[in-house]
């Protein structure tokens, strides 16, 4: 099905930039209301439930006492790809979020753009929020043992908008400046050198004493006729 289009996320574990936003997320939310008891038992990894975001299936997946024992991970995989062709191919948006249960607002990552395939389907965010930030009961992401953590996926869809825009019948202007140098010496009928206007050759014709024709612009067709207009 092609190259995948999308940024794979870095191989080297970095620090999320975290953002705050007040407007709730929109596509799975999970409450663990005794975080203490993971960490009291050495639980060092939790899968979710599966839920449906742009007609597909995923869960998140959480390690919490992995290499990085410092951090929270968060992974986002797919759940059901059965149905799927061979060498699929799915990019998608994903953004984690934790509730700030004191000021109501989220605390977010910066979305990425994952790209999942057959032969690697789940990504995610090695060093989501450290444990000591979650931890201090101040910054209200555990209250009463309890925490949530929320995440938006958008699947980026391969077809575009199209525009076309065909233009007929427009009236295009052109402008020929010509220097006339001995105007009161000019013959009875004097006509310009040629030159290229709208895909055309003219010249133009002047009478400087008058003529029953007239002033004019000639349309050069070819080397036997010419038209006035």
């Amino acid at each position: 099905m092609g190259n995948c289009l999308c940024l794979k996320p870095s191989t080297k574990d970095e620090v999320t930039t975290l953002n705050t936003r007040e407007a709730p997320p929109t596509h799975f939310m999970i409450k663990i209301e005794s975080f203490s008891v993971l960490e009291k038992y050495g639980i060092k990894k939790y899968e979710t439930k599966e839920f449906v975001a742009d007609d597909y299936k995923w869960r998140l997946i959480f390690k919490f006492n992995g290499k990085d024992s410092d951090y929270i991970s968060v992974n986002l995989a797919m759940a059901d790809t059965t149905s799927l062709p061979t060498n699929w191919e799915v990019n998608a948006l994903f953004s984690v979020f934790i509730f700030n249960q004191i000021s109501g607002n989220y605390l977010s990552s910066t979305g990425r753009t994952l790209c999942f395939q057959a032969t690697k389907s789940e990504w995610g965010i090695s060093k989501f929020i450290s444990r000591k930030v979650l931890s201090d009961p101040s910054n209200g992401y555990i209250i009463d043992d309890s925490c949530v953590f929320v995440a938006e996926v958008f699947v980026v869809k391969r077809e575009a908008a199209i525009e076309r825009v065909l233009l007929t019948n427009v009236n295009t202007y052109y402008n020929h400046a010509l220097e006339i140098s001995g105007f009161s010496q000019l013959p009875q009928r004097w006509v310009s050198e040629e030159f290229d206007a709208g895909g055309q050759k003219w010249k133009i014709l002047l009478y400087p004493k008058g003529n029953a024709e007239g002033t004019g612009m000639t349309n050069q067709f070819d080397d036997k006729k010419t038209r006035r207009y």
